[in-house]
């Protein structure tokens, strides 16, 4: 060794060890359990949401039952296919709404409470005038079958529960 180099004396540098991510730092735990509890309540409300209206997933195929089971375009299918589809609307607002309020509705009353407690879209359909009349009447008026099932299907998927 040369005295008169002292940097010849020195040792290289040692590099410092990997920084580890484990363990965490406690503001991860925190941040981490705030996720998970975020991600369980999105869940249940999820859950709450999707069985709250399973009763529309069943009226939706009972509509579709309703509507394939209509072959001929004669009257007395016609007149059945309305009967039926208004005992189902009759059935799903029963569900959702007071039964003191919607059972003893029928006629214009029954046609101007659908209306009125669907959700008024642009595209939406409306019940014409000639449902409320066609599900009683024996010599049922020419009903537009497809605009009963179009209407129905927007009630049941839309309809608000404060009509």
């Amino acid at each position: 060794m040369n005295p008169q180099d002292p940097l010849a004396a020195l040792h290289p540098l040692r590099d410092p060890g990997a920084i580890s991510w484990w363990p965490l730092a406690p503001g991860w735990w925190v941040l981490i359990a705030l996720a998970v509890l975020a991600i369980a309540v999105l869940a249940y409300y999820l859950l709450k949401r999707y069985r709250a209206n399973a009763y529309r997933r069943l009226a939706l195929q009972q509509l579709v039952s309703i509507h394939a089971q209509l072959g001929a375009a004669n009257p007395v299918e016609k007149q059945a296919a309305a009967s039926d589809t208004n005992a189902l609307l009759k059935a799903v607002a029963l569900r959702i709404f007071p039964r003191h309020d919607i059972a003893a509705l029928s006629g214009e009353a029954w046609l101007e409470f659908l209306n009125k407690s669907r959700r008024s879209d642009a595209e939406a359909t409306a019940f014409a005038e000639d449902f409320a009349t066609a599900v009683y009447a024996q010599n049922t008026p020419d009903i537009d079958t497809e605009q009963l099932f179009q209407a129905s299907k927007n009630w049941i998927i839309k309809h608000r529960a404060s009509a």
